[in-house]
């Protein structure tokens, strides 16, 4: 607790500065960032909305998956089907974040500029695609706990007084782990939100407001991670990279508690069902 308080204090007492001399709210809802130009634009309007972009598309592609995968190898998947599946799912999580950028830039770019016939590889979709890839193995992971956490005298019980298997995983075994289901699909969405080298490499760079899944963005994590070396110290710059990170540091907690919330509403939800 005591080193996690001094790396709060210490990100807010770099980025305050800032606020010295430009406006909070034109900080955050400006629409252009041009921190080099003479005088300087510090909006970071285009690089929440890259940051959201990216999330909600790779959570629409990772929590269907995720949780699928986690129902199939807790409930239906034989023995030997899971000794395949379940280190295969683990095998993602254990591939660096750089490897999949690159897989994204070298491979699935070139493919998404052909096929699809668009300016450009480099662009949200491409970039949600291999945010879903890293964040499925987390959704998976804690999801299929949370299934074999429910009793199986509960699962017996249904079966004994006649339902069938669809009735009793979904009336009782998925209301019974419907916290961790949960708590699982807002890690993996964090996880997306916070990642930066992925981005990075494969969401184009551009600071820009996205209109589309094809458009390129830049999101925060990725906008500190390609500026913050070559930024002169306790320059207006350097300070608005600090800030920036007051503002991921803020959506992140909101993220814990919305997954706070929602882990304390389901299990209530679970128990009251069971």
């Amino acid at each position: 607790m005591l080193v996690m308080a001094l790396i709060v204090l210490f990100l807010f007492a770099e980025g305050a500065g800032l606020f010295v001399t430009v406006n909070p709210i034109d900080f955050i809802f400006g629409k252009l960032w041009y921190p080099t130009y003479d005088p300087p634009d510090f909006g970071i309007l285009p690089l929440i909305m890259g940051s959201v972009a990216v999330t909600i598309i790779s959570s629409v592609i990772a929590v269907p998956l995720g949780l699928g995968a986690a129902l199939y190898l807790a409930e239906v998947a034989g023995n030997r089907m899971r000794e395949i599946v379940k280190p295969a799912v683990e095998l993602l999580a254990s591939l660096p974040s750089v490897v999949l950028g690159f897989v994204g830039m070298v491979v699935i770019a070139p493919m998404l500029q052909e096929w699809l016939d668009i300016p450009s590889g480099l662009n949200i979709f491409n970039a949600s695609m291999m945010l879903a890839l890293m964040a499925i193995p987390t959704i998976t992971s804690i999801s299929e706990d949370a299934l074999h956490s429910v009793p199986r005298e509960l699962k017996e019980a249904s079966l004994a007084l006649g339902a069938t298997r669809w009735e009793t995983l979904t009336k009782v075994t998925i209301p019974g782990a419907l916290s961790g289901m949960g708590t699982a699909t807002i890690l993996g969405m964090s996880r997306a939100m916070g990642e930066t080298m992925v981005v990075l490499m494969v969401a184009g760079g551009a600071s820009q407001i996205p209109t589309s899944i094809f458009d390129s963005v830049r999101p925060l994590p990725s906008t500190i991670a390609a500026e913050m070396g070559e930024t002169p110290v306790d320059s207006e710059h350097y300070l608005a990279l600090f800030a920036i990170g007051i503002v991921l540091f803020f959506i992140t907690l909101g993220f814990n508690l919305v997954a706070a919330y929602i882990s304390n509403r389901f299990q209530q939800k679970g128990a009251a069902t069971l």
